[in-house]
């Protein structure tokens, strides 16, 4: 575990990057080509994700656009998995590790953390959809190169300015390495504050006490001689 300064924080430099452009409404002509509606004049709300017909899985709404999501890389599944797995093992009864979950920040603003830990009395049963930004005590985003502009800038500030106390960024370090850095809510500020960077083994006393072997990845089986 190591504490870095602001020159090795990897959100440094990209609170202000603009959100990538939503894709645009496909020619209905292509082959399996989604159509989306038109956006209403303000921009979507959070309640039109539940009220649109055949969206995408893992549709997000960020400021108030629809944004789709690109099929994954192996180690975004795989760290997803590992760190699910390990966390409904590890944490009490008083919280809930979640996937696939979208967060109701604000009217024009629901976007979809890869990974959340909530307060138990926020689970309203399987059929829920979102949870609200109260409810969250940690938000975690794996990178992907489809999210990543989105990943490092705009939902961190969304999710600080929140008020969610704690944000990890997970990312692959080589061929089968990984590293995450930890944040905590400056709530002064609005902003989060990297407290360590993490690599091989997680360990974290909040939300609550975590300890995650992240050697734990599938390997590519040894080629033979």
């Amino acid at each position: 575990m190591a504490t870095v300064g602001d020159e090795n924080d990897p959100m440094i430099g990209d609170r202000d990057m603009p959100v990538p452009a939503v894709v645009a409404r496909p020619d209905p002509e292509l082959d399996g080509a989604v159509l989306l509606p038109m956006p209403p004049q303000d921009g979507f709300t959070a309640e039109d994700l539940d009220r649109i017909p055949d969206l995408p899985p893992h549709t997000e709404l960020i400021d108030g656009n629809l944004v789709l999501v690109s099929p994954q890389k192996l180690f975004h599944t795989f760290m997803l998995d590992l760190l699910v797995m390990e966390m409904r093992s590890q944490t009490p009864e008083t919280l809930l590790a979640c996937r696939g979950m979208t967060v109701t920040l604000g009217e024009r603003q629901r976007p979809e953390p890869d990974l959340v830990i909530i307060d138990v009395e926020a689970y309203e049963g399987p059929n829920g959809t979102s949870v609200t930004a109260e409810s969250v005590r940690l938000a975690v985003e794996v990178l992907s190169p489809e999210s990543e502009v989105r990943d490092r800038g705009r939902k961190p500030q969304l999710y600080a300015q929140a008020g969610i106390p704690h944000f990890w960024l997970v990312e692959q370090e080589g061929d089968h390495g990984s590293v995450v850095y930890v944040y905590e809510l400056d709530p002064v500020n609005e902003k989060h504050t990297n407290v360590s960077v993490q690599r091989s083994r997680l360990k974290v006393d909040v939300p609550c006490r975590l300890d995650i072997d992240l050697t734990r990845l599938p390997r590519p089986p040894r080629a033979k001689n």
